[in-house]
């Protein structure tokens, strides 16, 4: 894992990312491997149980992101149609913000958008999209972080057991039985009336179980850890995220001649690709540091073979492929640039850095 290698993966992210979505999960990952101590995932996320201060000129996540936010609207950019995915960019919103205040006031907007306007589902799901109730794997990463960032700014035990619940309303509408031996605790892409994808795709997958990393190190690190509510909460989240964790390594597992994880998880006619499994290391990583005691040797063990595979797909440009199509999933030709893929692999480094640096 050379700083060339690296270096090179991150280059390669910067050049690609174009969407919402792309922007706050680059920022995102640049953080996390720029500044490991003040991501949720690290030592001092909440110095003084408050969101640390950092000078947004010297660190890269920051003023990388800082010309896509938007400060004058209800959402910090423009979403195309997507009520979760502007949200992606709300920590570093928040991080700005404590510096420069009118960051401050439009992650507030985007929050107060999200818990207000946007639609909901029948068990109050927040919708991904604006324009009708309908449920994607992604918006775990985008939105639930974000509140539960916010619930820290602004001292609210009750929007941080939101974030956490969430989640779970997520779970309960995409989530597969475990009773189902081809898919059981892992999830569906997508329901609902427009774009419905029954699918378990290994990237929506990833997403939520990656959200709820970062949700769960948020509440776990807060001055609200104990909180009965919270706490409960927390323990949910966990087993939430292994039941996606245990899917995807028992599918991996029934596959011992295809390295990667499939587009598809379930569906052996998919080819193995990047960006999946990817992000699906990265949180086993995370989870095994958080909670050694659940994320043992059998799923470090399982991270440090895909991480050895990952590395060695990527090429001398930094460009990790085989990946998927990320504007169509249903795409059955592997593509050579995802910009969420290069993300992806900086948040595994840093998530293998930091389970390394104590253990």
């Amino acid at each position: 894992m050379s700083a060339d290698l690296i270096n090179s993966v991150i280059t390669q992210g910067q050049r690609l990312a174009t969407h919402s979505w792309e922007y706050g999960t680059f920022a995102e990952a640049l953080l996390e491997w720029d500044n490991p101590k003040s991501s949720v995932f690290g030592s001092n996320s909440f110095p003084d149980g408050k969101v640390p201060v950092l000078q947004v000129a010297n660190t890269r996540s920051l003023s990388y992101v800082k010309p896509h936010i938007s400060t004058s609207g209800d959402t910090l950019v423009d979403g195309d149609g997507a009520a979760g995915d502007p949200a992606s960019l709300g920590v570093s919103a928040i991080l700005i913000g404590q510096t420069q205040p009118e960051y401050l006031s439009a992650a507030e907007r985007q929050v107060e958008h999200l818990l207000t306007a946007v639609p909901k589902y029948s068990n109050g799901a927040i919708s991904h999209r604006e324009s009708v109730a309908e449920l994607w794997a992604d918006f775990v990463y985008m939105a639930p972080p974000t509140l539960a960032y916010w619930a820290i700014q602004s001292n609210n035990a009750t929007l941080l057991s939101i974030a956490i619940q969430q989640c779970v309303l997520y779970r309960d509408v995409l989530g597969v039985p475990k009773n189902d031996k081809s898919a059981g605790g892992l999830w569906h892409h997508i329901i609902g009336p427009q774009s419905q994808d029954l699918g378990i795709w290994s990237t929506g997958n990833g997403w939520a179980a990656a959200g709820m990393s970062r949700v769960y190190a948020t509440a776990k690190k807060s001055h609200f850890a104990n909180d009965g509510k919270i706490k409960s909460g927390l323990s949910e989240l966990k087993g939430i995220i292994k039941s996606i964790l245990d899917g995807a390594i028992a599918r991996d597992n029934a596959e011992p001649n295809e390295p990667l994880l499939r587009n598809y998880l379930n569906d052996t006619t998919w080819f193995g690709e990047l960006s999946g499994t990817t992000i699906l290391t990265a949180t086993a990583y995370r989870m095994a540091k958080l909670e050694p005691a659940d994320f043992g040797k059998s799923y470090t063990s399982w991270a440090d073979s895909k991480r050895q595979i990952i590395v060695g797909k990527i090429n001398s440009d930094g460009l990790l492929s085989p990946v998927i199509n990320p504007l169509n999933w249903n795409d059955r030709t592997p593509a050579t640039e995802s910009p969420e893929a290069q993300s992806f692999a900086v948040l595994m480094f840093a998530a293998y850095q930091d389970f390394t640096s104590s253990s």
